[in-house]
């Protein structure tokens, strides 16, 4: 009887480890599928600076400061739109001021404001008076604007005062002597006053000569069709 017990405990023991499969363990990462993790990176890094790209080009551009009373807006007024003349006269000729002063621009040439005082460099020295309502602007406001215009750009002052003539500096026996026409059919007079105060009129011709030579009349002006 021993011996039939230990026969099948043994055949026992012997069908359990042959009966059971072994058990399968699984492989680390197997099945988690590695594509669309990698273009959903790519998706969410191009999203990211896609955002990064319109918040920079749609940032606020940083206003121009306002000159003597005078913004500088993003469009030209039409409201009120007249002409003046600025001449200057150095050394019995004309010299221009700077074109498209008063237009600030940025750095691929594109406008980012006018100032309501300006210049457009297909009309040399003629003063483009543009504001959304009726003002009297003098000529001291244009040298203002004229100025600010310029250290912006990093260029020489504009100045208008006892010593200085945009950018002439009166020496030794030079003296500044300033004519106005208002184009209503007296010609040019001749102005003692402080030309800083000289009002800006519709087709008014201003003439600034530093003398000598003293150039009397004084250059005329002409305003180019349409203006």
């Amino acid at each position: 009887m021993a011996t039939k017990s230990r026969a099948k405990a043994s055949a026992g023991a012997g069908k359990g480890k042959a009966g059971r499969r072994p058990q399968v363990r699984a492989k680390s990462g197997a099945g988690v599928p590695l594509l669309p993790i990698v273009v959903g990176s790519i998706l969410g890094v191009g999203l990211i600076a896609m955002i990064v790209l319109i918040v920079y080009y749609q940032r606020p551009t940083p206003a121009q400061p306002t000159v003597s009373g005078i913004p500088c807006d993003q469009l030209e007024h039409s409201q009120v739109h007249y002409h003046t003349a600025l001449q200057i006269v150095y050394q019995g000729q004309v010299r221009n001021l700077p074109g498209d002063a008063g237009i600030q621009k940025d750095s691929t040439g594109a406008v980012k404001c006018y100032y309501w005082l300006h210049i457009h460099a297909q009309d040399p020295n003629v003063i483009h008076i543009e504001s959304p309502a009726s003002k009297v602007f003098t000529l001291g406001q244009l040298f203002d604007v004229l100025n600010a215009w310029s250290k912006a750009n990093g260029r020489d002052p504009q100045l208008l005062d006892a010593t200085h003539v945009s950018t002439f500096t009166l020496t030794g026996d030079q003296k500044m002597v300033v004519y106005v026409d208002l184009g209503d059919g007296k010609g040019a007079t001749l102005y003692t006053g402080d030309p800083r105060k000289i009002p800006l009129k519709s087709h008014e011709v201003i003439t600034i000569e530093i003398t000598p030579p003293d150039v009397n009349p004084p250059p005329t002006f002409t305003f180019p069709s349409g203006l």
